[in-house]
């Protein structure tokens, strides 16, 4: 009889996890996740325009120091390139002004550049994540100007 107790026991102990268990744990993981994902992914549109911003700052920056050199900024036909290249008939131009080429947005487009510009000396700006005029949220321009 004693024998019997102590096979029991064991068995008991070595049995594992049951199908019921185990999908109960898969739907807590499944509404964990499902509370978590939105929150992080609208942290990561987020973190986009934060770069756009950041590198519309940083354009502009360059885009001082050449007028500083030449006496005016790039024309809109020069665009962005006049940073890297010496344009043409820029005698004073002492760049380049960034170290490495002009980068795309955030969401692989290039800056859109107009000088002079409608609402400054110039008007730098990304039309953010869908590429059109216009939009909010992610989708919303980022200027230079605001």
């Amino acid at each position: 009889m004693h024998r019997r107790i102590d096979t029991r026991r064991r068995s008991q102990s070595q049995r594992g996890f049951t199908l019921l268990e185990l999908l109960v744990v898969m739907v807590i993981i499944g509404l964990l996740a499902a509370y978590v994902a939105p929150r992080y992914f609208s942290q990561v549109g987020k973190s986009e325009v934060r770069s756009a911003q950041a590198q519309i700052d940083g354009l502009r920056k360059a885009l001082d120091a050449y007028r500083l050199d030449t006496g005016s900024y790039p024309t809109t036909e020069q665009g962005l390139a006049a940073l890297n290249a010496r344009p043409a008939n820029s005698a004073k131009w002492n760049g380049p002004y960034l170290q490495r080429p002009v980068p795309l947005d955030p969401w692989g487009k290039p800056y859109q550049f107009k000088a002079p510009g409608d609402h400054d000396e110039f008007d730098l700006f990304s039309f953010g994540k869908d590429g059109q005029p216009g939009g909010t949220g992610d989708a919303a321009d980022i200027k230079s100007w605001e």
